[in-house]
């Protein structure tokens, strides 16, 4: 059995509340989470709107600490593969490609040895060397999506990008995550697609008021989350 490379150990996190509405003065997207993921596992996690996606990938990312429990991380490097990916708009999209690849530890000369590949994949031509305020949402997720999957982490953590941007580019999208997912590569995948969950994915969770919940099988898992759904 594959072993495990990160968990998560009684993870919650509390954002406070300012407005008058939530009379606890704060908001608790994760509660007591537990999760393993295992090296060369595609995971995927399915949820509403709110239900804390995005704060699970911030929290495996290491980009957000938990207000409890914590993340065991066996010496990964993990990316986040996000629309907001962290750039900084007044670098050019080289320079944040070089950054982005350090960040997840490779040396400098090992990512500018890749950066034409980068650049290749993403179709940016000359905007690559254009600051990354003048981009389209979609160009960022390019670029972004580019860097994660050329400078590959040990940990892919993908949020609803395979959604965004036109037919061509999700349809090259989709194929290199097959052909990650194929490889070997540990990918952690959020989605509101129960479709593209159940083609892409070795098991999945749901996040649904805070909890974690898993079933026995993948399809017992897509059933819990259909009711769910059906009871919104």
């Amino acid at each position: 059995m594959p072993g495990v490379v990160l968990s998560l150990s009684d993870v919650g996190v509390r954002f406070k509340m300012t407005g008058t509405a939530n009379t606890a003065g704060f908001f608790e997207p994760l509660k007591n989470i537990n999760l393993d993921i295992y090296a060369g596992e595609t995971l995927g996690v399915l949820g509403a709107n709110g239900a804390g996606k995005s704060t699970l990938l911030r929290i495996i990312s290491g980009a957000l600490k938990p207000d409890t429990g914590r993340v065991i991380n066996r010496g990964a490097s993990v990316s986040l593969l996000a629309l907001q990916a962290g750039f900084d708009s007044n670098l050019t999209g080289r320079d944040n490609a070089i950054f982005g690849g350090m960040l997840l530890g490779h040396s400098r000369k090992q990512v500018v040895q890749r950066l034409e590949q980068v650049k290749e994949y993403s179709e940016l031509g000359d905007f690559f060397d254009e600051p990354v305020r003048n981009y389209s949402t979609g160009m960022a997720a390019r670029l972004g999506f580019a860097v994660s999957t050329v400078i590959s982490p040990d940990i892919l953590l993908v949020d609803e990008v395979l959604s965004v941007g036109d037919a061509h580019f999700k349809k090259k999208a989709e194929r290199t995550m097959m052909e990650k997912i194929a490889s070997g590569q540990t990918v952690v995948l959020v989605s509101h697609s129960r479709g593209e969950i159940a083609n892409l994915c070795d098991r999945c969770v749901i996040l649904n008021n805070g909890n974690l919940i898993q079933g026995f099988t993948m399809d017992d898992t897509l059933a819990q989350y259909d009711q769910i759904m059906m009871d919104k």
